[in-house]
Parts: structure tokens; C-alpha cells; sequence
């Protein structure tokens, strides 16, 4: 399987790209609005797995060669470039592709940090509003402390929340989410929940911040 990160070259797509790469046969494609900085991020990430004595397929292209290849798309992009990186590859999506926002909207003051939430609702809806028509939409991989998951050396037990209107898709982003060691995806219902899994993000960075021992911290549900 072939599974694109847009903005791979970001914490996020770091993590889940090294991650891929170590623990599935899948073939990772790293993309970038400039194919450069993606081809780069590829020999560091290439660097990481070498250091872990592991190997993997990671290869890097702009955002719309990625998207042209590849059966799940990722977009680990900041939430203000969500729509546009969308807009970018649409008329690069499968029809059977699935397509995976981890995106959360955030803000921060002298308090800490706090969810900030497009007009839309949620980062995910605006994600909705933004993907053609009858393209299949999954929320995925908000709540992962991107550093730990980044570090081949690092174990973890964590809950990835997972949500979408369309059963089966789930069901398959919820199996890659558990391919990786240490991480268990759980279903929390349709889209319409998206507001209450990324809403956790911030709750999260705050408390690692604010307790001693707790940076780099996750969620796991029992």
C-alpha cells in the first residue's frame, strides 16, 4: 500500500513516516509543497531508520505527485493550510483513496494553549467542506506525542481516537494506526465527533507542560 504524507516533512509526518517505515512493508511517500524539502526529509528519515538497524521504502515528491500515488493520504499540515493543501491535490485523489486529517486548530496565551476551532466546527469539518465530493474522509492521529513517536527507541501505550462516517475506511486506518508497536486506535463514531478528539490536544500539550515527567505524553483509555 502506498500512503502519502502531505507536509511530511513536519513533526507529525516525521513520526508517522519513520514509524511506517520500521514497522510495515508499506511504501512512504514524503510530500512537500517544494519536492526538495520532501527529498531532504527522505535522507534524514532514511538516517533514523539506519540508525535503528531497520530499513524502509520512504520516497519524496511534491504534495500533488504524492497524492497522484497513493492509496491513503495524510495531511499532516498545520490546520491554516489545510484547505489549501487540499485544494492543491484534489483532482490528484483516487476515488478509493481514503484521506486522514490529523490536524487540530490551536492558540496560545500566557495560560497555555487552547483549541481554536475553525467557523466550521472542527478542523475536520473544514476539511469536509474542502475534499470533492464523495471523497472518504477519517479523522486519525491527533493526540500522539509526535517526538516520542519520532524516537525508534521509544515505547509507549497509546489510544489513537479514530472517526469517520464510512465503517470499512475506518476499520483500515485503524488497522495502519496499530501496525505501529504501542499504539491502539479506538473508535469514537462519525465526524460529527470531531470537535470533542481534537479539543484533547491542547488539554494534553498543557499538562505535559505544567507536570513534571509527563513531556511526551499520550492517552490511553482503560
Amino acid at each position: 500500500m502506498r500512503i502519502a504524507l502531505l507536509g511530511g516533512t513536519g513533526e507529525i509526518g516525521e513520526a508517522l513516516a519513520v514509524r511506517w517505515a520500521h514497522h510495515t512493508d508499506h511504501e512512504i511517500l514524503v510530500g512537500s509543497r517544494d519536492p526538495a524539502n520532501a527529498r531532504d526529509a527522505v535522507d534524514r528519515y532514511e538516517a533514523t531508520l539506519d540508525a535503528a538497524d531497520t530499513t524502509g521504502t520512504i520516497k519524496g515528491f511534491a504534495n500533488e505527485m504524492a497524492t497522484d500515488r497513493a492509496d491513503i493520504i495524510v495531511l499532516a499540515v498545520p490546520a491554516y493550510h489545510l484547505a489549501d493543501t487540499i485544494d492543491a491535490v484534489a483532482d490528484r485523489l483516487a476515488d478509493d483513496a481514503i484521506v486522514v486529517t490529523p490536524a487540530v486548530g490551536m492558540k496560545r496565551d500566557e495560560a497555555g494553549f487552547h483549541y481554536n476551532p475553525p467557523p466550521a466546527g472542527s478542523v475536520t469539518a473544514l476539511a469536509a467542506d474542502a475534499v470533492p465530493e464523495g471523497t472518504t474522509l477519517v479523522g486519525a492521529f491527533h493526540n500522539l506525542a509526535a517526538g516520542r513517536l519520532a524516537d525508534l527507541d521509544a515505547s509507549f501505550e497509546w489510544d489513537t481516537l479514530v472517526f469517520g462516517n464510512d465503517s470499512s475506511a475506518k476499520a483500515q486506518i485503524s488497522r495502519l494506526a496499530e501496525a505501529i508497536d504501542g499504539v491502539r486506535a479506538v473508535d469514537v463514531g462519525g465526524l460529527e465527533n470531531a470537535a470533542e478528539v481534537e479539543a484533547l490536544t491542547p488539554l494534553l500539550i498543557n499538562v505535559a507542560q505544567e507536570n513534571e515527567g509527563m513531556h511526551q505524553l499520550g492517552v490511553r483509555l482503560n
